[in-house]
């Protein structure tokens, strides 16, 4: 009882609200993610690749009995790919689309930081007059000395693509087993 009093207190006084984001970078620019969706950061491995998949499904990974659909990050938003490094790194996180829970690997160039962002930092995307394009787009954070723009990882694929990764990955485990790199 005491602490949501406090925390009452708090927002009564004027704090800002904050939410920590993983950024990372890609292509030269920062990203973010809720830090509450993010399972895991692992180097870059080989992946199962399976056949006839769009272009930005590098494959499947086996991650300690689920079989993990990996995204190049490059590829979906349309820059130029290059080859992986020391540096490059499959960021693993746990959405929840329409109630369901999925779980995906993004590749990225690089993991950067763990960021306190508040509320009051974030500029909306409307304020730019984006297109539909960009719905995974949340907002561009306007810090110091740098601008992150944020994602919401479970708009950065169709509920349905979503579901057909998820769908194929769990067919090729039953198929092969435990033998998808892990």
């Amino acid at each position: 009882m005491a602490q949501a009093q406090r925390k009452d207190e708090l927002q009564d006084s004027g704090s800002e609200h904050s939410s920590q984001y993983l950024t990372f970078s890609l292509g030269g620019e920062e990203y973010g993610v809720d830090i509450l969706g993010v399972q895991e950061v692992k180097v870059w491995t080989q992946v199962t690749v399976l056949p006839n998949t769009p272009p930005y499904v590098k494959g499947v990974l086996n991650l300690r009995g689920i079989v993990v659909p990996i995204i190049d990050l490059r590829i979906c938003f349309h820059m130029d790919t290059v080859d992986y490094d020391a540096t490059t790194v499959i960021v693993v996180l746990k959405l929840n689309v329409h109630g369901k829970e999925r779980v995906i690997g993004l590749v990225v160039d690089s993991v950067s930081d763990v960021l306190d962002i508040t509320h009051t930092q974030v500029r909306s995307t409307e304020e730019f007059d984006m297109t539909s394009q960009t719905d995974a787009i949340t907002g561009v954070a306007t810090l110091e000395n740098k601008m992150v723009i944020l994602l919401d990882a479970a708009k950065l694929l169709s509920a349905g693509e979503l579901a057909d990764l998820t769908r194929d990955a769990a067919a090729l485990k039953e198929k092969v087993g435990d033998q998808v790199e892990e």
